[in-house]
């Protein structure tokens, strides 16, 4: 008698189906275990240590006064009245609109842009006469929001603040430099004004 041997054989139709299953359970378990880490806990991680590190930006760069908020560093807010130095033009929403972040999207060659441009130079240029228009008295940020404006733009408003508050121009300009930042580090940037803080520093001058 000659010894048989039984081998038990798989059909390809169970193989496929097993390793089809494999390769779900897989990909459903990364997807988990990926939104977890990335989802979740590197935020919540990311979020912690910075309102250790750094807890008034974190919180927004907010700015109080009497214990109210009434603006941030870092999102510009309209002033139209002579007391007070005016931000770059916005294009968010109807203008400064915190929740419509956004340039105009209308390219250099834009009828609509050119005239609106030329208007405000215009304008600008018959408020105060025999100085240039710095560009970004005239021109939005791509945010619409940007808070700071250069010092040529400030020393620009300089004699039109400081007729509407009483104040030589000397005074205002000394308060323009010690608002001005410089480069961060040295390097990165321009220096720059922020138009919020420069205004509640002349009211509290005029006090």
């Amino acid at each position: 008698m000659h010894a048989t041997s039984t081998f038990a054989t798989t059909s390809p139709g169970h193989a496929t189906s097993t390793v089809n299953h494999s390769i779900w359970r897989t990909s459903i378990l990364f997807t988990l275990v990926t939104t977890l880490i990335f989802g979740i806990l590197y935020p919540l991680a990311i979020t912690g240590l910075a309102k250790a590190v750094f807890p008034r930006q974190a919180a927004g760069s907010l700015i109080l006064r009497n214990g109210q908020v009434i603006g941030s560093e870092l999102i510009a807010q309209s002033f139209t009245s002579d007391r007070y130095f005016h931000p770059r033009p916005s294009a968010a929403g109807n203008g400064y609109d915190a929740t419509s972040s956004g340039g105009s999207d209308l390219a250099q060659s834009n009828a609509k842009l050119v005239q609106r441009i030329q208007g405000d130079i215009d304008k600008l240029a018959a408020e105060n006469p025999g100085h240039p228009v710095p560009i970004d008295a005239v021109t939005t940020s791509g945010s619409g929001l940007d808070p700071d404006i250069t010092p040529d733009n400030a020393n620009f408003q300089v004699s039109i603040v400081a007729r509407a508050r009483g104040l030589s121009e000397q005074q205002v300009r000394q308060l323009i430099q010690q608002h001005t930042t410089g480069r961060t580090m040295g390097l990165l940037g321009e220096p720059r004004v922020n138009v919020l803080e420069l205004n509640l520093a002349l009211d509290q001058m005029t006090k």
